[in-house]
């Protein structure tokens, strides 16, 4: 059981993030059977087919032979992200710096427990390049395994992060771990996170505030290392968007849809939450440009609102649109 020990100040501290790397090695995992599929089955069944052509590939077969379930794995290959926005080549620019002595004192410890790797696996590890050679696996796994469905992707821990961000400001911690997992709790100024491997062990935020980074390809995960921010990982809300298609349209069998257009009332129905139209063009698999035509009729109509959030603007259903929609 982990403790970590929070105080006034760390909530204003708190950071969310988005994991490409991390998201990578987990979706490697799972693509090449080392991990267990769990609620994830239709993505993985449609992923399997484009790792064979990469499977083969040494930089990603060591990647593929480091990843583990509830034991450690080497930080600098997934470092935290530094913010929500951060792209995929910022994150792999991030584990390129990592000095080659830490790298192999990660791996090294990575590596305890593990069986003894082939020669393919060795001859990476051992390279004076390794850290190069591997951040090249994970791009090489990024764009075949992951790319095709990053707006998706991202449009599910965005939506996560506006939510939990939100509760976190408003309402304090114990909203904000409310629902995260069933394995972390608040409890009189502490969160307790019972993990495996945690022990009986206690950390202290001391002001510096604890980074969220909800994922969809893993399970909850905590890093306490003394190098990285505290972080803790979690299953981001509503990962089945990653592979459900819009159904095809049958006039009579949606009114919603027969009054507005299909676009329109999926449109209502996705604004029960406050939404981007980034998120929005991912949800519903359009263009940015098409969203945003769509959005100005249904404000023009009194449906939509708009406001500014930070850097975003975030659409609002009206009263009327709720009515409409209806329950559920």
């Amino acid at each position: 059981m982990y403790r970590i020990e929070v105080d006034p100040t760390d909530v204003a501290a708190c950071r969310f993030g988005v994991a490409p790397l991390l998201e990578t090695l987990n979706a490697l995992g799972l693509a090449a059977g080392r991990v267990p599929v769990g609620p994830l089955g239709p993505w993985v069944e449609r992923a399997r087919s484009r790792y064979p052509p990469i499977a083969g590939d040494p930089a990603v077969r060591a990647l593929t032979f480091l990843r583990r379930r509830a034991a450690y794995m080497a930080d600098f290959v997934s470092p935290p992200p530094a913010r929500p926005n951060l792209t995929i080549a910022e994150h792999l620019a991030t584990m390129r710096a990592t000095p080659l002595d830490q790298a192999r004192g990660e791996v090294a410890r990575n590596l305890v427990g593990l069986p003894e790797p082939d020669a393919v696996v060795r001859d990476v590890l051992a390279a004076p390049d390794m850290v190069e050679r591997l951040a090249t696996g994970l791009e090489t796994a990024w764009h075949v395994l992951l790319e095709p469905d990053w707006p998706v992707l991202r449009s599910i821990v965005e939506a996560d992060i506006a939510h939990r961000a939100g509760r976190l400001a408003a309402y304090g911690w114990a909203e904000a771990l409310d629902g995260l997992s069933r394995q972390v709790r608040w409890r009189d100024g502490v969160i307790e996170v019972d993990i495996l491997g945690g022990g009986d062990t206690t950390r202290r935020l001391g002001g510096a505030g604890l980074m969220f980074v909800p994922v969809v390809f893993s399970e909850l995960g905590l890093s306490v290392e003394r190098d990285w921010p505290y972080t803790l990982m979690y299953r981001a809300r509503g990962v089945a968007a990653l592979w459900e298609g819009r159904t095809a349209y049958a006039p009579g069998a949606d009114p919603l849809a027969d009054l507005l257009g299909r676009t329109r009332a999926d449109l209502l129905r996705l604004l029960a939450d406050p939404a981007t139209t980034t998120w929005l063009a991912a949800r519903l698999r359009m263009s940015l440009g098409g969203i945003g035509d769509h959005l100005a009729v249904l404000r023009a109509s009194g449906l939509v609102t708009r406001e500014r959030s930070g850097r975003s603007v975030l659409y609002h259903r009206t009263a009327v649109a709720d009515v409409l929609v209806g329950p559920g």
